[in-house]
Formats: C-alpha cells, sequence, structure tokens
C-alpha cells in the first residue's frame, strides 16, 4: 500500500497523539516513501542507512509537525537536509582519501588548489564555471572556449567576468 496524504496526515495525528500502532504503520509507510526517493539520489549500498537516519530525524521532529500541514513536504524536507549531510560527509571523506593519495604522491598543494577551486565552481553557473576553466585555467583562447562550449565570443567574455566577479566576491566573504 502506498499511503496518501490524507492517511499520512491521520497517521501523523494519532501518532503524536501516542498511538503506538498508528506511529509504527506512520513509519513503514515513511520508509516507503523514502526509499523512493533516494533510491534516484544515491547507491543502493547506502540507502538503508540514509532511510534509518532520515527515520531518525523524522522522530526527533515528530512534535514540531503541523497537524493542519501536509506530511509529504514535511516529510521531503527532513530527506533533502539528510541527504545533503550524506552527500557532504561522503565528499569529506573522498576529499581527505585523495588528499592522503596525492601526499603520498607529493603533489598536496595542487589538489587542494583544485579542490577548493571545484568547490568554489559550485557556486557558478555551469556555463560561467565552464569557460572560466577553458580560458583561465587551461590557457584556451575566448574564440577555442566559445566553440567548444557553443557560447559565442561575446556571452564567454560575459560569463568569465561575472564568473570572477562572483568567485573574488566569495572568497572575499570567506575572508
Amino acid at each position: 500500500m502506498i499511503a496518501d496524504e490524507a492517511s499520512l496526515s491521520r497517521l501523523m495525528a494519532l501518532s503524536q497523539k501516542g498511538d503506538r500502532q498508528a506511529y509504527s504503520v506512520l513509519l513503514k509507510e515513511c520508509s516507503r516513501w523514502l526509499q523512493r526517493y533516494f533510491s534516484r539520489r544515491i547507491p543502493p549500498h547506502q540507502l538503508d542507512d540514509l532511510v534509518q537516519e532520515t527515520l531518525m530525524s523524522m522522530h526527533k521532529k515528530l512534535g514540531s509537525h503541523d497537524p493542519s500541514r501536509p506530511v509529504l513536504p514535511w516529510l521531503a524536507a527532513i530527506a533533502r537536509y539528510r541527504w545533503v549531510d550524506h552527500l557532504r560527509k561522503i565528499y569529506r571523506a573522498e576529499e581527505v582519501a585523495l588528499a592522503e593519495d596525492v601526499a603520498e604522491a607529493g603533489h598536496e598543494d595542487e589538489v587542494t588548489a583544485r579542490l577548493s577551486l571545484d568547490r568554489l565552481f559550485t557556486h557558478l553557473p555551469p556555463a560561467q564555471a565552464q569557460v572560466i576553466e577553458m580560458v583561465k585555467i587551461e590557457g584556451q583562447s575566448i574564440a577555442e572556449a566559445a566553440k567548444h562550449s557553443g557560447q559565442s565570443e561575446p556571452l564567454v567574455k560575459v560569463n568569465i567576468h561575472r564568473g570572477l566577479k562572483k568567485l573574488a566576491a566569495l572568497i572575499e566573504k570567506a575572508q
């Protein structure tokens, strides 16, 4: 059974009043929903742990749910926060592993700089990050970057200017 919003709302209301059976059904239905939600976002071997972490967060926040509001958007918000936290944890672990591998090879500064740059690029629209990479890092000309990116030369110039301006503001803000 896939519970609809009305069923979940009734289960949530009963759960908040202490009905253990309703809470058990609510957890099962939320678990099914979370399995579907996360299955498109993370590898299968990480699915069960993330579903359990999200259910724990839901349990902790049970009293904060407003019965006059729908349950699924509330659950989706909790799931999204858990998913982002999960991605951060994985990213940090990969960053540490990569830094250790590179430290052994003696290129720690270059890798650290590249990781920092990649992290900054996530704050830019892809078109801006792409042409900054091509022109400022790879050394391509404006014409070459325009050809490879599918952007016009004036647009490449504008994207570089705006992107560098935004990166400078981000770096300034971080200091």
